[in-house]
């Protein structure tokens, strides 16, 4: 499945499809569910407000972040249209990049992880520190990898 890269609202029901894909996989690899659906509203406004970020990216070669919700983007110090249109390797420092790829082929092999922390970088220029974050591969209805997504609940701008 492509992703839209819509940014999510309510002109578009806040991207159910792509909402969906991230918190089915997530149940499918955790065994649990990644937001609590405890209001009216539906679970991609939920997911797209909660007070965690996550963020997905696809299956290029050079995977490009596909979805970031609010908090993500907060994170990030990015709007929709910047975080969706940039590489999610430059989430880190190149001197961090090949920790991070060694991240993600590690989930890709085990399906996720939820132990992860390191430094990312916003737009602009803080380094942060993300704490056990979790990485999952996303999967699509006939269980074809289509990218990872991440959840981070807490995050330390580190001093310049």
């Amino acid at each position: 499945m492509p992703f839209s890269r819509i940014e999510p609202g309510p002109n578009n029901q806040f991207m159910p499809i792509e909402a969906r894909l991230i918190l089915d996989s997530y149940q499918h690899f955790l065994g649990k569910s990644c937001i609590e659906l405890t209001s009216s509203k539906n679970a991609a406004q939920m997911l797209y407000e909660a007070p965690f970020a996550v963020v997905a990216h696809d299956t290029f070669a050079d995977p490009i972040f596909a979805y970031a919700n609010r908090m993500a983007q907060n994170a990030f110090e990015m709007n929709w249209a910047e975080i969706t249109s940039i590489p999610s390797r430059q989430s880190a420092e190149p001197v961090l990049q090949d920790e991070r790829q060694s991240l993600l082929q590690r989930v890709q092999q085990f399906g996720f992880i939820d132990d992860y922390s390191g430094i990312r970088i916003s737009k602009g220029g803080k380094r942060f520190w993300i704490r056990n974050a979790t990485v999952w591969n996303l999967i699509d209805a006939n269980g074809a990898r289509v990218g990872q997504a991440a959840r981070f609940d807490r995050w330390d701008y580190l001093p310049a």
